[in-house]
């Protein structure tokens, strides 16, 4: 809502309050203000001034030379480049030394040697927004009206010298969205009387009743609980004073003629919307309220045609809807040049119904916004007589005896009983009754003192936010200022927020990701089902899970593995010409165990990785080295090394659904006292995926975080440096091809004990001279103890024990 400060002193005294200091008062009372605008930006010494004369420049056809009259000893010479300036007009004249926006100075000149002594201005010259101001004033210099004395100062003019603050309102002070309850609340908070309009004694009637003319009847009474007319003859439709188009300039309406203004502006005083007929448009002088027919249409003021639902409510004649009720009107009952008697409505139309009318039609309005949040009822035969007055003043309208009206619904007023000691309990403070008292004459809430520190208060119509005594309350407090409440220490135990072992973990891993080179996407949780079913060996054997409502055929499907969009991923990058990737998402995938879904599907953290391209581009002195599965598997077990479970992951050489049938592993935790738990899939995409997706070799793995947050250690441990030497081993043994390398460093692991520190594979050789279906492996083994140094006894007593174990387990024969 956007509030000026010279309309809001017709209501009440701002003498001596600056604009900021009104803003900075009205925000610490509860309604933010979020601007303070100057309407004024930045002109000085711009008059009225009447043009006596025009003449052709003699060496410019596009410039004409004007004699001005700016209420000065001598006339002007002005030198004007706009088409629509003419002799006879009232025009806007900078004159010398004056200042405009923008830091333009106007000063004495010559165009094409012709002396200029001064500036005729147009609306956007002045800071005006050209578009707010009727059409016909948009282009060109502006023209003003011919009543006005040369020389007056164009700030009093257009309204100038004004500030607008613009309200930040929140949805339940809605009261707040007209002058007449800002001027309520600005008389609350700086304590001084507010003046009011009285339309009543200002309405002069004349004519036969207004009954005869028109008439009204409500079939929706619980959609439309107040309907009211008047009939106004003889109307003169013409622009608006000028003051008017100024103040609804200010509140960002644009002026359109004395009758649109007159009802724009009585909306933005009261907040009452109205909506003028041309009363010769409807058929026999009929209002009737309805519900619309499924189908039916109608064209609005904006010249769009609009198909009505059931649940929407019309204003018809009868015959023909003539308005969306509370929305916008019908073009074909609109106020027109040709208009000359008006039916001019107010009512109260349910605020539910107007909103979802609103939302349907996609049209927002100043009237629904107002409607939507419920205007006061009592606003509504207030607000008629404003209008029909003010036609009548400056339309020339003639207003009929009386107001055509369906039965008013009896609104009940709120009376509240509120005692000093609540207050008190509930701020914190000793305010005394009559301090209390004071408040609430301050915001004009009537009461009656029913016992010596209880008043049972009566809630104005135009507030209908308070319905209970706390709402009461905060009333008192806002007005007797936050600031004056009395802190008080916060007592009880205090817990300092951390993050959960599971956020740490997830942290952790994006980090340690990140650092090694991996750039982390994020991807949709809906999916196409086709690409959708791939790569679910985490969720085998369940369903996914369908949408009820997908935004499309592509997004109709909660995802069971994060990898098909890792690829699409890939696939968008590859076709930009970005083919070395390394990639990560942590996110979460779904499914069902259900083929028709009775309870919530499982949702479970997984964490997904790819490479492809290059690990080593070409350059003078390297080659280009591609990534592999050993890359994959390299970031997989930094991983589990960082979260103190290496020694618990083994590797499974298997094929895994949609990978390369040889190049794939299941991975498993291994958890003393339980089966191994299948916590992730690697290796190579499948080659007739990586075609339908157009890779080069790629390498995918995604690993379920369940277990992972679990079993992991979620801090780093650190350890002392060795103060003892290490001992190194090497073996190298011949075993079946069949063989698992891992296989035989578990079996390292669980034999050497606590002595073994690191042991890793880095050789492996077959050929003809070991035998068919024979390879050897050689193992690097590292041994230390962490209280003293090994004893060549010791290091061969377990070391024998290696030899013997992997002797037994696999048939390994030391190499020779």
């Amino acid at each position: 809502m956007r509030v000026s400060t010279e309309w809001l002193s017709d209501y009440i005294s701002l003498e001596n309050v600056a604009p900021e200091d009104l803003a900075e008062r009205i925000t610490r009372a509860g309604i933010e203000i979020d601007v303070v605008e100057n309407r004024n930006q930045g002109v000085t010494k711009v008059v009225v001034g009447y043009v006596k004369s025009k003449e052709k420049h003699p060496d410019a056809d596009k410039l004409n030379i004007c004699k001005v009259d700016a209420g000065l000893e001598e006339e002007l010479q002005i030198v004007c480049g706009a088409k629509n300036v003419d002799a006879g007009q009232k025009v806007p004249v900078a004159m010398i030394g004056a200042k405009l926006p923008g830091g333009l100075d106007i000063k004495k000149a010559k165009l094409r040697g012709v002396l200029s002594q001064g500036m005729i201005c147009s609306a956007k010259e002045l800071g005006l927004n050209d578009k707010l101001l009727p059409k016909e004033q948009q282009e060109g210099i502006l023209v003003l009206p011919s009543d006005l004395e040369p020389g007056t100062p164009i700030e009093q003019v257009l309204g100038l010298n004004d500030h607008v603050l613009e309200l930040d309102l929140t949805p339940n002070r809605s009261d707040a969205l007209s002058m007449i309850g800002a001027a309520y609340e600005v008389s609350a908070i700086l304590g001084r009387e507010i003046t009011l309009p009285k339309p009543e004694e200002q309405l002069t009637e004349s004519g036969s009743p207004a009954a005869k003319h028109i008439s009204v009847t409500v079939n929706a009474p619980e959609l439309c609980t107040h309907y009211a007319a008047r009939y106004i003859t003889g109307v003169q439709i013409a622009p608006s004073p000028q003051w008017m188009q100024n103040r609804l300039m200010a509140a960002g309406i644009r002026p359109i003629n004395n009758i649109v203004d007159i009802t724009n502006y009585v909306m933005l005083e009261y907040g009452q919307p109205l909506h003028a007929f041309d009363a010769d448009s409807l058929a026999g002088g009929n209002i009737v309220v309805r519900t619309a027919a499924e189908g039916e249409k109608m064209v609005t003021l904006d010249g769009q045609e609009r198909k009505l639902k059931e649940t929407m409510l019309l204003i018809t004649d009868g015959e023909k809807p003539v308005a969306i009720a509370g929305v916008m009107g019908g073009e074909n009952s609109e106020v027109t040049s040709n208009t000359v008697n008006l039916l001019l409505e107010s009512a109260r139309f349910d605020g539910t119904t107007v909103r979802k009318t609103s939302r349907d039609l996609g049209l927002r309005s100043e009237s629904s916004l107002r409607f939507e949040k419920n205007v006061d009822p009592n606003a509504v035969i207030p607000a008629l007589n404003r209008a029909a007055s003010l036609i009548a003043q400056y339309a020339a309208g003639t207003v009929h005896p009386g107001i055509v009206e369906s039965a008013p619904a009896q609104t009940e007023e709120f009376v509240i009983s509120l005692s000093t000691d609540k207050v008190n309990n509930y701020l914190g403070t000793l305010l005394t009754t009559e301090e209390i008292k004071a408040i609430f004459d301050r915001l004009h809430f009537a009461y009656e003192v029913s016992s010596s520190d209880e008043l049972k208060v009566t809630v104005p119509t135009r507030r209908g936010d308070i319905t209970r005594d706390v709402d009461l309350i905060e009333e008192v407090a806002r007005l007797y200022g936050y600031d004056l409440i009395p802190t008080t220490v916060i007592e009880g135990p205090t817990t300092p927020g951390s993050f959960t072992k599971d956020q740490t973990i997830r942290r952790a891993l994006r980090a340690l990701l990140s650092n090694g080179g991996y750039h982390e996407v994020i991807s949709y949780s809906f999916v196409n089902p086709v690409r959708g079913s791939l790569f679910s060996e985490l969720t085998k054997g369940s369903h996914s899970v369908k949408l009820a409502m997908p935004m499309s055929e592509e997004q109709s499907v909660l995802r069971t593995s994060i990898l098909p969009q890792m690829l699409s991923a890939a696939e968008y990058n590859r076709n930009r010409k970005q083919d070395s990737l390394a990639l990560f998402e942590i996110g979460n995938v779904f499914y069902t165990e259900e083929e028709s879904l009775t309870k919530q599907p499982r949702e479970i953290p997984a964490l997904s990785l790819l490479l492809s391209g290059n690990r080593v581009e070409k350059q003078w002195n390297t080659s280009v080295q591609k990534v592999d599965f050993f890359d994959l598997k390299g970031a997989i077990e930094s991983i589990f090394a960082y979260l103190g479970l290496d020694k618990n992951v083994s590797y499974i050489a298997n094929e895994p659904k949609d990978f390369h049938p040889g190049r794939s592993a299941s991975i498993y935790l291994n958890v003393e006292g339980k089966d191994a738990i299948l916590i992730g899939t690697m290796g190579q995409v499948h080659p007739e995926i990586q075609n339908s997706y157009d890779l080069a070799d790629t390498y995918v793995a995604e690993l379920s975080l369940e277990a992972i947050y679990e079993y992991a250690r979620p801090a780093l441990v650190y350890r002392e440096l060795p103060r003892f030497p290490a001992v190194e081993r090497d073996i190298a043994v011949v075993v079946e091809e069949s063989v698992e390398a891992g296989a035989m460093l578990t079996s390292i692991r669980e034999s050497a004990g606590e002595l073994l520190q690191s042991v890793q594979v880095f050789d492996i050789f077959t050929g003809e001279k070991l035998g068919l279906g024979k390879k050897s492996v050689a193992l690097a083994l590292t041994y230390r103890h962490h209280e003293h140094t090994l004893t060549e006894e010791e290091i061969t007593a377990v070391h024998s024990k290696v030899v013997e174990d992997l002797s037994t387990r696999f048939g390994a024969e030391l190499r020779k």
